[in-house]
């Protein structure tokens, strides 16, 4: 098994732990999106305490990888995704956080072929 093949099962597993059912295809392309950043032990993370990581979040993805432009939609999507994982849950990663924040808004046609 290939390191991204491990990192997209870990984000599965974590899915399932949390109770959140996801499409293990749009999850890998989730993952290849983001590049080695999922290599990375602090990188792969999310903060939630930081508000500037989350402004990153809205910036760098909600905004550019996936065309929003609702503030409100954006701000409800990585409220949702904290809330999934728990505000005192120190390993959001990366991946599943940007997919449950995908779902919420329905942008999973950006990653059709």
């Amino acid at each position: 098994m290939s390191m991204f093949e491990e990192k997209v099962n870990e984000a599965i597993e974590a899915a399932k732990g949390l109770g959140v059912n996801v499409d293990a295809d749009l999850l890998s392309k989730i993952a290849a999106g983001l590049g080695p950043s999922i290599y990375n032990a602090d990188a792969a993370l999310v903060s939630s305490s930081d508000k500037e990581e989350l402004d990153r979040v809205k910036e760098n993805f909600l905004k550019k990888k996936l065309g929003c432009t609702d503030e409100q939609a954006m701000d409800d999507a990585i409220q949702h995704a904290i809330s999934i994982f728990g505000s005192g849950n120190r390993n959001k990663l990366r991946i599943l956080f940007y997919y449950i924040c995908v779902d919420k808004l329905g942008k999973s046609s950006v990653y059709s072929d």
